[in-house]
């Protein structure tokens, strides 16, 4: 090959890295067991996410105040917190809360479970576990955070609650109320269609896209913390028995 084409070829390739370097995610993996974690990131690494590791919670706390994760995997059992503290902490923390958590836990019991999902967690994964699996969740948890921005226009219930699909944001009362991506696509869903009833399959088909075997149970955690959030305008999110939900002024 010419010198010419050889500085052209390396230019489109070092290009090319660079845009993929630039736009890849930020994945923080908080897991205090090393091999895990190494293994988490090598093959978050080929799926081409870019990761950063941290042993303890102290150390993901502090790189807080330089970065903000695209996605957190956390793990609940750590040297120096509980991991239900941290995930508490973030979803409470106004410029922390949008961050999507992924919880790796050896907890396995339902109790868990449903505790992890009403502080916030997006998705809940018990050791031990597939890695392709860890990572069709990433991809799928990061999709719907990104496909919040694809809504326009704010949507006006009553006098009590505005949503604005384009920002991620939810109003009661005027006041700015913090949702995690799950509860804002479940509020996003049932806003679509007012007086709609949508099953529970379907709202676990439209958060997960089938990626996720889940229960009905997990609907009715992310509902429940959803109502809530919203106080007053909880009203407005109405349960059909034996099928599922519908949001009515």
């Amino acid at each position: 090959m010419p010198f010419y084409e050889s500085v052209v070829e390396l230019r489109r390739i070092l290009t090319w890295t660079f845009k993929k370097t630039k736009m890849s995610k930020l994945i923080a993996v908080v897991e205090d067991e090393p091999d895990i974690a190494r293994l988490l990131s090598i093959q978050l690494n080929k799926a081409g996410f870019k990761v950063m590791i941290f042993l303890n919670a102290e150390s993901f706390l502090r790189f807080l105040n330089e970065k903000i994760p695209d996605l957190l995997i956390l793990d609940l059992m750590l040297p120096d917190a509980d991991g239900l503290e941290i995930c508490k902490f973030l979803k409470n923390n106004e410029t922390l809360s949008a961050i999507p958590i992924i919880i790796l836990t050896a907890k396995s019991e339902e109790v868990d479970k449903v505790l992890g999902l009403e502080l916030g967690a997006d998705d809940y994964v018990t050791k031990p576990f597939s890695v392709k699996e860890v990572i069709a969740r990433v991809k799928a948890v990061l999709r719907r955070k990104e496909g919040q921005h694809h809504f326009a226009g704010k949507i006006q219930i009553g006098d009590l609650l505005e949503i604005d699909p384009k920002k991620y944001e939810t109003f009661v009362e005027g006041k700015k109320v913090s949702l995690t991506t799950t509860e804002f696509k479940i509020l996003r869903l049932l806003s679509s269609r007012k007086g709609w009833v949508f099953s529970r399959y379907e709202i676990l088909d439209y958060l997960w896209e089938g990626e996720k075997i889940v229960s009905d149970r997990t609907v009715d955690v992310h509902v429940k913390n959803l109502r809530d959030k919203l106080g007053k305008a909880a009203k407005f999110i109405k349960c059909v028995r034996g099928v599922g939900y519908k949001l009515e002024e």
